[in-house]
């Protein structure tokens, strides 16, 4: 086994050898997307690949999952599709299976600084 993490992000050492790699306009534009540990983030990243990972693991279909982000006054937004035949495997009974994903979605948010709903739409 190697030392070497899996997967490596390219670091910088400053701005400059960011210009250098990727021009002028995309290194200004790329250094405001870039954390405090050299990584790109998205808001609700951790978020949102968790419900997708979670639906394509109870679906028939995970081709058919499809989730749409978005914002409003509580935090983040996040609407699950999947296919009609699936909805009672997302759901469980009494809806509990819908509950555990609800919770592990909206701690997988709070980790990321952000509040998240989950809503499964038909």
């Amino acid at each position: 086994m190697s030392d070497t993490p899996a997967f490596e992000s390219p670091a910088f050492a400053d701005e400059e050898d960011l210009e250098d790699e990727v021009g002028p306009e995309e290194a200004n534009r790329s250094a405001l997307e870039v954390d405090d540990a050299g990584v790109n983030r998205q808001e609700g990243g951790a978020a949102t690949a968790l419900l997708d990972h979670l639906a394509r693991s109870i679906v028939d279909e995970p081709d058919a999952v499809a989730i749409d982000v978005g914002r409003d006054r509580a935090g983040l937004r996040l609407s699950l599709h999947v296919a009609p035949g699936d909805m009672g495997r997302v759901i469980g009974k009494r809806g509990r299976v819908a509950q555990a994903i609800r919770s592990l979605v909206r701690a997988a948010a709070a980790r990321d600084g952000t509040d998240a709903t989950v809503d499964i739409v038909d």
